[in-house]
């Protein structure tokens, strides 16, 4: 067992990539996507660099040492300071596979209970250190990574705060505490025929108070799409204190306290705790896929459903190409994941009634999957979802070859989508054609969908050079992302803010806003201890 794992006291991850050391892909799904980018790039193979030791790294000595109080729960281990370093997007996946770590933090703690982390805020306060709350790690926007600081870095690790507290089955609630990655939370639900129903594409690896603090969206498509529907109060720890927000169904009484730490980003305290509103588990499902002729005919019944008051679990229209999943896959027109759900009733007529809507504008399903038991697994839905869930453990070996993979995530109301939809695509391939040798693609699918507009999610592949991939990326990323914000969408939609995001997220947040939340920041962290940087500088 590696030194990591016995830090964590369980199953060892990988510290350079996504996911389990003992989980990857097969050999047969390795070799079908390999010939799916061949094929796209117009090469015979690829280059292939070997995945990173702990060994090649230079990483340099802790500049702080933890007192003899807290000398069990922290550690300097090489190993636990390179995996709480980056996150999980292609340029940590990049930058892990150059050997290049230059910042890493100086110590990792893992805080057993409050007192744990109280004593590690004043250890923190009296030694003028940094100190980052870390969830589960799959941040994609560097949103827990060191700042350039002379400041020592203390990287707080939640993961041994995991167990369900409290199960309150009359309101359909539980107090969780915040570090339990999706798994641990729902298997400790599942005796109580509960659900929290949140699951994200990193789910298997990211927490609740990770969740809450960037504002996620799980995979739900309309209704209860972002984590800020679910949570019913917190338990948040801070350098100046520790507060409870009242358990309520609702609540007209001011500004809400809650809503101030969703989103926070680490930046006000380190949530400990949330009850969080939970729902029945579904035992009535119904699913199916709709292809349409081109993907704004597929908008158009989107928008159609999203505003028909249906809500259906999912909804989501893919570019039939993004869908593709093999070399000789069909690649025209689109796609749509449409499925119901509900823990109290059969879905027959709000299938029926979404059906219309698909054909009002051309959509043909497949019949074969709606006369099955209703799963997501069937047919050209059931290729795409286990492709979706599956994709992060493809990002090593992409990027071992040079491929980019990359992302970037909006939303924008639907009589502006088409417009903005359009020069995205434009600008992105103009760029993409400069800067890359060989094709790229660029797709863009719904992930989350409302009555006034579309959550657009875009990804982009490119076969670059492996001397410059970084370079290339970041210039190809600030295309897409200035466009992003100029042409009147947000910077993020569920990916959260982190460093990544912060030159555009300054320009799209009101300027007496970021003053409003300086000001909250020195009440709550008056030296700027935690996760200074993001969102906001002291």
């Amino acid at each position: 067992m590696s030194e990591l794992a016995k830090v964590l006291g369980g199953r060892p991850r990988r510290f350079y990539g996504w996911g389990y050391a003992d989980e990857s892909v097969s050999t047969e799904e390795l070799a079908r996507v390999v010939a799916t980018f061949a094929k796209r790039f117009g090469v015979s193979g690829f280059d292939v660099t070997p995945p990173p030791r702990v060994s090649e790294f230079r990483v340099r000595a802790p500049r702080i040492e933890p007192p003899a109080a807290l000398a069990a729960i922290c550690t300097g281990n090489p190993e636990a300071r390179l995996a709480h370093s980056y996150g999980k997007a292609w340029l940590d996946s990049a930058r892990m596979f150059r050997r290049h770590c230059p910042n890493p933090p100086d110590v990792v703690a893992y805080p057993r209970d409050e007192s744990d982390i109280a004593e590690l805020f004043d250890w923190c306060t009296g030694a003028g250190a940094i100190c980052i709350p870390y969830g589960g790690g799959s941040s994609v926007v560097s949103g827990f990574e060191p700042p350039e600081s002379e400041r020592p870095v203390v990287t707080l690790d939640l993961g041994n705060l995991n167990r369900v507290l409290e199960v309150d089955t009359t309101s359909q609630a539980a107090r969780i505490q915040a570090g339990a990655l999706g798994p641990q939370l729902e298997a400790q639900l599942k005796p109580h025929g509960l659900t929290l129903r949140h699951f994200t594409q990193s789910f298997e690896i990211s927490s609740l108070g990770g969740w809450i603090a960037t504002r996620a969206g799980g995979h739900f498509a309309t209704l209860y799409t972002h984590i800020d529907d679910l949570v019913e109060s917190l338990r948040v720890m801070t350098p100046a204190g520790t507060l409870n927000t009242r358990r309520l169904p609702g609540s007209g009484a001011g500004p809400s306290p809650d809503r101030m730490f969703i989103g926070s980003e680490g930046i006000l305290g380190v949530i400990t705790e949330a009850w969080m509103r939970l729902r029945k588990r579904p035992c009535f499902r119904a699913s199916t896929t709709v292809r349409f002729g081109d993907f704004h005919a597929g908008a158009d019944a989107v928008r159609a459903l999203a505003q028909s008051g249906l809500y259906p679990a999912n909804c989501r229209l893919l570019e039939a190409k993004e869908a593709a999943y093999s070399p000789d896959a069909r690649a025209e027109g689109a796609l749509m994941v449409l499925s119901f759900e509900s823990a109290d009733h059969p879905l027959d007529a709000w299938m029926t009634r979404a059906l219309e809507l698909c054909a009002d504008h051309g959509g043909e399903w497949d019949r074969a999957a709606l006369e099955s038991d209703g799963s997501q697994h069937a047919g050209a839905a059931g290729e795409w979802r286990d492709k979706f869930i599956r994709m992060p453990y493809f990002q090593e070996h992409l990027t071992a070859r040079g491929i980019i993979a990359t992302t970037v995530e909006s939303a924008i109301t639907w009589d502006r989508f088409r417009d903005f939809h359009a020069e995205v695509m434009h600008r992105t391939m103009k760029a993409a054609g400069r800067i890359f040798k060989h094709p790229s693609t660029f797709t863009c699918r719904f992930t989350h969908v409302y009555p006034d507009g579309p959550a657009a999610y875009f990804t982009f592949h490119a076969l670059a050079e492996k001397n410059t991939m970084l370079e290339q990326y970041r210039e190809i990323k600030q295309v897409m992302l200035s466009a992003l914000v100029e042409l009147g969408g947000t910077i993020t939609h569920h990916h959260a803010v982190g460093r990544y995001h912060r030159p555009w997220y300054d320009r799209q947040r009101p300027e007496l806003f970021a003053q409003a939340l300086r000001a909250a920041k020195h009440v709550l962290d008056p030296n700027g201890m935690l996760n200074p940087g993001v969102l906001i500088d002291p």
